[in-house]
């Protein structure tokens, strides 16, 4: 079994001084911004498309934006 492989950098800070985290699998702490997170594998799209329909992420942002706005007083 390969060993799985590891970031090259913080997702929050850039920096490269990572070291995995007594957390468990797949935790990872960053010794520069002093934050942890956790990567996982979620699963292979289908070739040659994105994994969802462009139809379902569009409208799921739209009604996002429009509840979004709605809630700070802003206008839709």
């Amino acid at each position: 079994m390969s060993e799985r492989a590891a970031p090259f950098y913080c997702p929050y800070c850039g920096d490269e001084d990572l070291r995995p985290s007594e957390e468990g699998h797949g935790a990872w702490e960053c010794r520069s911004c002093c934050r942890a997170f956790r990567l996982k594998f979620l699963g292979l799209l289908a070739p040659g498309g994105t994994g969802r329909p462009p139809s379902a992420s569009a409208s799921a942002s739209a009604s996002a934006s429009a509840s979004a706005s709605a809630s700070d007083g802003g206008t839709p």
